[in-house]
């Protein structure tokens, strides 16, 4: 035969293993979300400052400008040739009479135009006349400072009328007020760079104090932690009912969990334990007649005898211990369906009798459980009150408690007109590890699995007089859950 030959490697090369991802922590998500919405905020605020700033820089620039537009109106004169009479620069700002100062003034005429003098030298962008009233702002414009190098600029125009001799004399001429954006971007870089400075400040700071935070915030789950392994190491019984309201959930099903797997480990040494000790009488028994010597047939009745006992003993310790494995975490059970199936088994058993079964069963009533248990639990009290009854059984199924946070608990109760319990039996027949055939005769049968079943489920049984009906009342009360 040949030789069977490995699968050939994957083009590219070996593949490398798959490195699964590993949640983070709730500190480095909380933190990562912090910070990034953190630096995102600051981002989006200081860009909306430096906006805002901007736009009143400009906008003061603007104002002032105009202011210098209109000082220049108000003093400038004309001949009566029409020729210019300039204002003395120094009257309105003495930067308007040194070269290059980076404030210019510009008047435009219909037949001309006059500079002030710290125009000499630099290139700066000519206005053209306006409409009179028109104003104009424009920048930033390219401009050729005093010493060669590129610049811009921004200008503020205004269009008037001189007509001071008759309307006859009157004719529109232009002023332009321009200024450096050197000014304007000096204050933009010292309010930027104060501005970034703060807002980083502010960030470091913030991001601490979320951290301490989110340090305090997370302390109640670190508690949490550290009971669990304090439980793990068998050094506390449960954990403790000091926790923020958003934690007791948690802890109460932690608790309930904890319980319940102490709870069923005990009930399976219990079962365990009451299971050999029931054995010990039919093997005591077998071993005494195979040590008398009995005859054969003898020997083999007794054995028959003990064998059927031994049998009943094993399937009803085994029933006692399916019926306590119900789930901690059930899904709800609608109770109606399984009541009506078993009360149509119970009236055929029993139509000589001719007994009616009536329900009062809330819609809303749930079994949180095993069906298994739900069965078990109605099927043994309905057959006993059937067995008893005259005419008449009741089934009453309804919730019990509950919140928006918790569900609700059950309240199941069989009431029958039969003779009813005397009441000093009642504690006989609910006396803790009595077995069915050892409780008072007609009410004993199935209540040692009804107890079990109810006290697994942190329940309560009680029996009474039926109120309605006058017989027995067997009413079952399971607390609200988690």
């Amino acid at each position: 035969m040949p030789e069977a030959q490995s699968p050939a490697p994957p083009a590219g090369g070996p593949r490398e293993p798959i490195v699964k991802w590993r949640p983070r922590s709730l500190r480095a998500r909380q933190l990562l979300a912090a910070s990034v919405g953190l630096l995102a905020f600051l981002a989006l605020a200081g860009v909306a400052l430096d906006r805002a700033f901007v736009t009143t820089a400009e906008d003061n620039l603007e104002r002032r400008l105009e202011g210098y537009a209109l000082s220049y109106a108000n003093k400038v004169d004309f001949g009566r040739d029409g020729s210019l009479i300039p204002p003395s620069d120094s009257a309105i700002d003495p930067r308007f009479g040194q070269p290059g100062s980076g404030l210019y003034a510009e008047i435009v005429l219909p037949n001309g135009r006059w500079s002030s003098d710290s125009s000499l030298g630099p290139s700066l962008p000519s206005g053209e006349l306006l409409k009179p009233g028109g104003r104009d702002f424009e920048g930033p414009l390219d401009m050729t400072q005093l010493d060669g190098s590129a610049g811009t600029v921004y200008r503020f125009g205004l269009g008037t009328v001189w007509g001071a001799r008759g309307p006859q004399s009157e004719f529109q001429y232009s002023i332009y007020v321009l200024e450096d954006t050197q000014v304007l971007t000096s204050q933009l870089q010292t309010f930027r760079h104060a501005l970034w400075v703060y807002l980083g400040s502010a960030g470091v700071v913030l991001l601490l104090l979320q951290g301490l935070i989110l340090n305090w915030s997370l302390r109640p789950l670190q508690r949490v932690i550290a009971e669990l392994k304090r439980v793990q190491r068998g050094q506390a019984q449960g954990m403790t009912g000091n926790h923020p309201r958003e934690l007791e959930p948690l802890t109460e099903s932690i608790n309930a969990f904890i319980d319940s797997e102490r709870e069923n480990l005990e009930r399976q040494r219990n079962t365990l334990a009451d299971l050999a000790h029931s054995l010990k009488t039919p093997l005591a028994v077998l071993r005494a007649q195979l040590d008398d010597g009995v005859h054969a047939v003898a020997l083999r009745e007794e054995l028959d005898i003990q064998l059927k006992r031994m049998n009943d003993l094993v399937s009803y310790q085994l029933a006692r211990a399916a019926s306590s494995g119900h789930a901690l975490f059930s899904a709800p059970v609608a109770i109606e369906p399984y009541a009506e199936s078993i009360v149509r088994g119970l009236e055929k058993v029993y139509a000589a009798k001719g007994v009616i079964c009536e329900f009062e069963i809330d819609e809303t009533a749930r079994f949180h459980g095993e069906p298994g248990d739900l069965q078990e639990l109605m099927g043994n009290l309905l057959e006993n009150a059937f067995k008893w009854a005259r005419s008449r059984v009741l089934l009453t199924v309804a919730p019990l408690g509950g919140t928006a946070n918790r569900r609700a608990g059950l309240l199941l109760a069989v009431d029958d007109d039969g003779p009813g319990i005397a009441e000093d039996d009642v504690a006989k027949v609910l006396q803790r590890g009595v077995r069915g055939d050892e409780r008072v005769q007609g009410h004993g049968i199935g209540l040692a699995i009804v107890q079990d079943l109810v006290r697994g489920y942190r329940g309560e049984l009680t029996v009474s007089r039926s109120k309605e009906l006058g017989g027995a009342r067997f009413e079952v009360q399971l607390p609200p859950g988690l």
